[in-house]
């Protein structure tokens, strides 16, 4: 079903798809797609040209906890017009909803997926909020990723990796994964199997076993590896190999904009006037070249 919407879409010109149709995308090619947070025009035109260049699927998203950074809706409705103009398959992907009211704002605004955060709930709060998420979308048509388990003191998505010691960190469980799908009725499952979000202060030591009996226990959901920045070509493709079709991916990609604006002022001979717009656009080709790599590695890539 995933390639015919492709071929279809293509015939349409219109590539926006929900997020369950693009992970069949995945489920059928065996990989994972990428979720990139877009905080600025030039973070978005790098993603978008990445994705063009690498000619994969792409899950643009926005996170609320950068709502101070660029209000959604501003940023929202230029998401959803990249993704209707792009090249191929773009699903537009709330990250880390805290609320249902700002979910709400995102649907209204035309994104085809939503995440419902939950994790730091009582269990039974979680799955009844989203069960709620999961009503929303289905009346505009789009689709619903959960979290159960957590990774830790920085679960929002900002901030240092809290490393391997974080006593906050519940690991997902694989029966209660089954009961928290079959009662809720969401397309994929945000799972903890020892990824933290931000830059990582240690090695992460990864049970992909986590993810294979999630897998078991719930009719093959699409997993989704948050706190993916970081994480080793070996262990991202382990982690495809496992079940994982969505990877969250921005630290890094914001850390290589960063040091890319950072090297090309320090290049500049003193005195010289240093422009905003050369700078800008010096990060979003380093964004958009660190973007490149990390899709080639979760499309299980070698070039």
């Amino acid at each position: 079903m995933g390639e015919e919407r492709v071929r279809r879409l293509v015939k349409e010109k219109d590539m926006l798809v929900t997020l369950k149709e693009i992970l069949q995308i995945a489920e059928e090619r065996k990989i994972a797609i990428g979720a990139f947070n877009a905080v600025s025009l030039e973070s978005l035109q790098a993603i978008f040209q990445a994705a063009e260049e690498v000619d994969v699927p792409l899950i643009i998203q926005f996170a609320q906890c950068h709502e101070s950074l660029i209000p959604l809706e501003l940023i929202g409705p230029l998401m959803v017009d990249f993704a209707k103009k792009a090249k191929g398959p773009v699903c537009v992907h709330l990250d880390h909803g805290e609320t249902l009211e700002y979910l709400q704002q995102a649907l209204e605004i035309g994104f085809t997926g939503i995440m419902f955060d939950g994790s730091t709930l009582p269990y039974e709060e979680n799955l009844a909020n989203s069960a709620k998420a999961v009503e929303m979308a289905g009346r505009y048509g789009a689709s619903v990723e959960a979290e159960l388990g957590s990774m830790g003191r920085r679960e929002s998505g900002a901030g240092d990796g809290s490393g391997e010691d974080d006593d906050t960190k519940i690991y997902t469980d694989p029966l209660q994964a089954k009961d928290f799908v079959s009662r809720t009725g969401i397309d994929a499952l945000a799972c903890s199997f020892g990824t933290t979000h931000g830059i990582y202060l240690t090695a992460p030591k990864l049970d992909f076993d986590v993810v294979r009996n999630v897998r078991s226990q719930c009719g093959n959901i699409p997993v989704v590896m948050h706190g993916g920045s970081g994480v080793s070509r070996e262990n991202f493709q382990e982690a495809v190999r496992a079940g994982v079709r969505k990877i969250n991916y921005f630290t890094y990609m914001d850390k290589a904009g960063g040091s890319a604006a950072s090297e090309y002022i320090q290049s500049i001979e003193d005195g010289t006037p240093v422009f905003f717009t050369e700078v800008s656009a010096k990060a979003r080709e380093g964004m958009k070249e660190n973007v490149k790599t990390a899709m080639r590695v979760f499309a299980m890539r070698e070039d």
